[in-house]
């Protein structure tokens, strides 16, 4: 009866699978957190155990092969996107330092290349290049979100080694989206082995974009909202904001890149300075008005991502073992980045505050689970599991570290 109530309402499917996934998703988050782990490590073991359900008791819906679950997640990650762009302006970019600036080079450069040569290891033998540069490619992101709630726990949001663990993790985005791109424009066109030719015309053609979206974006904007000031209407600044981070998101898609790097770049565009004349007369700034949205539409991301990794893959001694390798690797890659800041920083500080992937890694993830390579998925069930379980480990240990490397809070 139930079967035939949902085929005779699709909708009602859809609110079923909403239900299911946000109490997933608060259940796992909460419990992540009473045993002191971020809450995305919850999200990600709800979505598995969502899975495993599943495969017990079939009337549970398959959140894992739901397209309702895909569209959402999907706009969750979007979302999500562009409330990180928001927290950085383009004036600070340039404004980092070379500090953050040599630890982002070497925190993308030296875990990318230790996961390629793990994966190149591990792997079986035939195994095409471009898989390894992908894995790579996932170790090295950096999540700033859970590095920066550490710091503001332990009182040092605003030391020396703070400044510029964030400072670095700003051009760590842009340097890990533009590594994603190039990756995946090689697979879009077929590459097994990495194209001079074709590596660079994906970049120039990343770096294109995000030049024009910057530039010309930037100057588009201030008189877009200074117009939308002059709307009667209330609450415009929030649907005006959106539909921005959605086109872009769209031109992007449009140019052949993933549609995240368009709402990164919209969110990077938006400063406080152009929309100010809204957020006086809204009393709320447009960060205040997004979190919201974040707050409901990316669990369903992590969740989705978690429902996503085969659970008996997961357990095999091989992926667990190929899970480890991955972690040792990546927690060291971004460690000896933290000795590139220079004099006058604690090196282990600033190294373990780059090691969490957390989200960021996961978003690269979720690119490579739609990429196909001749025909056949790029990652297979146990690869993607193997890479969601080394990220989990390094979400874990980074703020471990960190905290450990900070000691005591100070007063």
């Amino acid at each position: 009866m139930l079967l035939a109530f949902l085929a005779h309402d699709p909708l009602a499917g859809t609110l079923m699978l909403l239900a299911l996934l946000w109490l997933a998703a608060k259940v796992g988050g909460e419990l992540a957190l009473r045993l002191g782990l971020p809450v995305v490590t919850g999200e990600l073991a709800a979505g598995l155990v969502l899975t495993a359900l599943h495969r017990v008791w079939p009337l549970l819906p398959d959140v894992g092969a739901s397209p309702a679950a895909e569209l959402l997640g999907s706009l969750g990650v979007v979302v999500l996107m562009f409330a990180v762009g928001l927290e950085s302006t383009v004036p600070q970019m340039l404004k980092v330092g070379a500090a953050s600036l040599r630890v982002a080079v070497v925190g993308v450069v030296a875990p990318m290349a230790a996961g390629l040569a793990g994966a190149w290891l591990l792997l079986p033998k035939g195994t095409p290049f471009v898989v390894d540069l992908f894995i790579g490619a996932c170790l090295c992101a950096t999540s700033i979100g859970i590095s920066a709630q550490v710091l503001r726990e332990k009182g040092a949001a605003g030391s020396l080694e703070g400044r510029v663990i964030v400072g670095a993790a700003v051009v760590d985005d842009v340097l890990g989206l533009l590594v994603l791109v190039a990756v995946t424009g090689m697979v879009s066109g077929g590459a097994g082995a990495p194209s001079g030719l074709g590596l660079a015309g994906t970049l120039g053609l990343a770096l294109g974009f995000l030049l024009l979206a910057l530039t010309l974006g930037r100057q588009a904007t201030p008189r877009l909202f200074r117009l939308a000031s002059r709307f009667r209407g209330e609450q415009i600044l929030l649907p005006l904001a959106l539909g921005f981070a959605f086109l872009l998101a769209w031109l992007g898609s449009l140019a052949g890149l993933a549609s995240i790097v368009g709402a990164y770049a919209a969110g990077l565009i938006l400063e406080p300075a152009h929309i100010e004349d809204l957020e006086r007369r809204e009393d709320h700034t447009l960060e205040e008005l997004v979190r919201p949205l974040v707050t409901v539409l990316s669990p369903l991301f992590f969740v989705l991502m978690g429902a996503k990794v085969d659970p008996v893959a997961l357990l095999s001694p091989s992926t667990l073992a190929f899970a480890g390798v991955l972690a040792v690797l990546g927690v060291a890659g971004k460690f000896v980045a933290g000795f590139a800041g220079g004099r006058g920083l604690r090196s282990a500080v600033v190294g373990w505050g780059m090691v969490p992937r957390g989200e960021v890694g996961l978003i690269f993830v979720a690119a490579g689970a739609q990429l196909r390579l001749d025909g056949v998925p790029l990652l297979s069930a146990s690869v993607q599991a193997g890479i969601i379980g080394a990220l989990l480990l390094t979400t874990v240990a980074g703020p471990v570290g960190l905290g450990w490397a900070l000691g005591p809070r100070k007063p």
